[in-house]
């Protein structure tokens, strides 16, 4: 397996892991998300990987095929009231195709997202994670994440 920066000729490979979590979410929580959707357009998803503050990872097979994403954002709060201006690199989104699971490829991918954000002088690696997705809280948990705020809702 070889992790590197996503181009755009994994733009279908990254849709169909998008469709992927999206179904995950739809699952969970149809009253927010839509079935048989995906978070980013080819547009949109042609400008993160061009985008340097917003850094995409892939994880490939040995034939080069993506089995695996991160997207990530670097966050900085630089003269804010109340925040310190640490750097942060928060991940977006992280996906191993449903095939591929249970192969140490999210492992992987989160330790090379930790080991390129201490490169880039981050001070912390953050996330959100639904709770209607038990799965990915216990993964995040096994990676050594620890909760550092809680975002809550009333359904009107």
């Amino acid at each position: 397996m070889t992790i590197r920066r996503a181009k755009d000729r994994d733009i279908e490979a990254i849709d169909r892991l998008l469709y992927q979590v999206l179904e995950v979410h739809h699952k969970g929580r149809p009253d927010l998300f839509r079935g048989n959707a995906k978070k980013y357009t080819d547009e949109e998803l042609t400008a993160i990987l061009k985008n340097d503050r917003t850094p995409v990872f892939v994880a490939t097979d040995e034939a080069d095929n993506v089995v695996g994403y991160a997207f990530c954002v670097f966050e900085q709060h630089v003269g804010h009231n109340i925040l310190t201006d640490v750097k942060t690199l928060y991940i977006d989104d992280l996906c191993v195709d449903e095939t591929c699971r249970h192969q140490h490829i999210g492992q992987a991918l989160f330790d090379f997202v930790k080991a390129f954000a201490a490169e880039n002088g981050c001070y912390n690696v953050t996330l959100n994670v639904w709770a209607c997705n038990e799965n990915a809280l216990r993964f995040y948990e096994a990676c050594g994440m620890r909760e550092q705020k809680r975002f809550m809702e009333t359904i009107l």
